[in-house]
């Protein structure tokens, strides 16, 4: 945030493209989690005909098939806010086809290379098998730690470069490997985790409120961290 008057913004990027296993409740939580602790926030919607603004603070994107997959990766690559955005410190929550095209590349239907948004140094292509079902992971220490779940459904496989480090380590399901889930740089996050992601987490949702507005103020326990603890108890 530039200024401690300023409303935390947050941008939903493309619901009419990636939005495939209800991501919105990503965007709905981050806004629950930071007003419960006095932050006025903003939620910009921005549909695949409009252009990215640059001065948001936490840019989201979600799931989506593989046609609407390339084209939002050919909007956002010719649109440019969203690289402009991660360059001068705004913070990318991506999951599954969202976390792939802001890699360097990714495959499409056919496994054929297609260039990401290149925000994230990891490249995904297509798997044997598809990976479907409950994942349990454990963040990256550096980043906090803690145990993630969620649900993925992918066909992805995803290697992660040397300028990015997995966001976790598998305990159940695939990810990218069936060793690591996920990856970040900087305050760049990509995840193959649905649920939605967020609202089964809420420590990864304080994660991303944190590097936009530094300390958070503790919450009492809610329904979030009892749904976290229900699906981590059902997964394992």
């Amino acid at each position: 945030m530039s200024d401690t008057s300023s409303a935390l913004r947050i941008v939903w990027i493309y619901p009419d493209l990636l939005s495939t296993y209800g991501d919105q409740g990503n965007a709905l939580i981050l806004r629950r989690r930071a007003e419960l602790r006095g932050i006025r926030t903003e939620l910009v919607r921005v549909l695949s005909s409009d252009p990215v603004p640059v001065e948001g603070d936490i840019y989201l994107l979600g799931g989506g098939e593989d046609r609407p997959q390339i084209l939002a990766a050919e909007r956002l690559r010719s649109d440019g806010g969203l690289k402009r955005a991660a360059e001068r410190g705004a913070a990318v929550f991506a999951v599954c086809a969202g976390y792939q095209i802001i890699g360097e590349s990714y495959g499409d239907d056919a496994d054929n290379p297609l260039l990401g948004v290149g925000i994230l140094d990891v490249r995904s292509g297509r798997g044997e098998t598809r990976a479907v079902g409950e994942i349990v992971a454990d963040v990256a220490p550096e980043l906090g730690g803690g145990r993630i779940t969620g649900f993925e459904n992918h066909q992805g496989r995803t290697a992660v470069g040397p300028s990015a480090v997995p966001l976790s380590r598998t305990v159940t399901g695939i990810g990218n490997d069936g060793q690591t889930e996920g990856a970040y740089q900087g305050q760049v996050i990509g995840t193959y985790l649905h649920g939605p992601a967020l609202p089964r987490n809420p420590h990864l949702a304080d994660l991303l409120l944190r590097m936009r507005v530094g300390d958070l103020a503790p919450l009492p326990p809610s329904w979030g961290e009892a749904l976290h603890q229900e699906r981590l108890a059902a997964a394992l």
